[in-house]
């Protein structure tokens, strides 16, 4: 595919700040791991950036550690996403995020907003005090891949790779490169500043309603949806107890339960009956593999559904918002 380049004479993009480790301070320059996330503003994180004369705006949603993400953040940030992507001047957004929920975020965002226009989600592994950080060569290929012509939906870029948000998935603990789009790759690379496409950019999600915006503009609470784990030896009770709490009228009662189940979405009998139970007393059970490659596989007749290549975290947000469509 061909390789896109920056328009800096058009290009306006505006960078919204959520925390993490790129806003993170530590005592020492040398440590990458002792640090507090969400510390540094993100207009103090874009200044004096310069990436092809492009034209920077910078907000801040939030500045939290991203294991702390909730629904208020993800409300407010797909607001502000909607906000600017509206308007004519706007190229793209970037947004700024901590790397433990960050595939969790950008799913969300895939389901939510739409794809005509760039959301680029970028992080770091090492705060911004290291010696040597990864968020500011993260932010500026981020910054260049959201000016970039023909750009569109969400996507997320570290160490330079470009992942769309479908499939992107933390898979290490520490190194700068720590995000994987498994079977499928990643959509290109960036090289100084300009992007090297491999694939085509996320398509808009299939079960998009058209009001979901409002749905989650308007929404004060969200639908209560759990993960279980089938794993050797797993039981019944965990499963049962929350279908009692149903039972008995609670008013945060579960309402959908994604079980990540071992290879081609297979559940230990005792939990796949529990899910069973749960599923007749209107709970929706929804399988998805644990494994960090390959999807759930259709074959014979199974009475719980799967989520197909969505991993349990992206199932859940998946199921979470089916149930908000009613």
């Amino acid at each position: 595919m061909t390789t896109g380049e920056t328009n800096p004479r058009a290009a306006h993009v505006v960078v919204l700040g959520t925390g993490g480790t790129i806003s993170g301070r530590a005592h020492a320059a040398g440590d990458n791991v002792g640090y507090t996330a969400g510390e540094v503003d993100v207009s103090e994180l874009i200044d004096g950036l310069e990436v092809g004369g492009v034209l920077l705006s910078a907000e801040q949603v939030a500045n939290i550690d991203s294991k702390d993400m909730d629904f208020g953040v993800w409300q407010a940030l797909a607001q502000r996403c909607a906000h600017w992507l509206a308007r004519d001047e706007v190229t793209g957004v970037v947004v700024t995020h901590g790397t433990d929920t960050l595939e969790e975020t950008a799913f969300f965002l895939h389901e939510v907003l739409p794809a005509s226009k760039p959301i680029v989600v970028t992080c770091a592994m090492r705060p911004a005090s290291a010696l040597v950080p990864d968020g500011p060569q993260n932010i500026r290929d981020a910054v260049a891949l959201a000016a970039t012509p023909g750009a569109q939906g969400v996507s997320v870029v570290c160490a330079g790779t470009v992942h769309g948000a479908p499939d992107v998935q933390k898979v290490h603990t520490y190194r700068l490169d720590a995000f994987s789009s498994g079977d499928m790759g990643p959509i290109g690379h960036m090289e100084e500043g300009r992007l090297r496409q491999a694939r085509n950019w996320p398509a808009a999600s299939a079960g998009r309603a058209q009001g979901a915006m409002k749905n989650i503009a308007s929404a004060v609470s969200w639908p209560r949806v759990e993960i279980v784990t089938s794993h050797a030896g797993a039981g019944a009770t965990l499963v049962d107890l929350l279908v009692r709490e149903r039972e008995a009228g609670a008013a945060d009662a579960v309402q959908g339960l994604v079980v990540a189940a071992t290879g081609n979405g297979t559940v230990h009998a005792s939990l796949e009956q529990a899910l069973l139970r749960a599923q007749g007393a209107g709970i929706r059970v929804v399988r998805a593999t644990r494994c960090a490659f390959g999807h759930v596989i259709p074959g014979g007749r199974h009475a719980l559904a799967d989520a197909g290549a969505l991993n349990p975290v992206k199932a859940r947000i998946a199921l979470m918002l089916s149930i908000m469509q009613g």
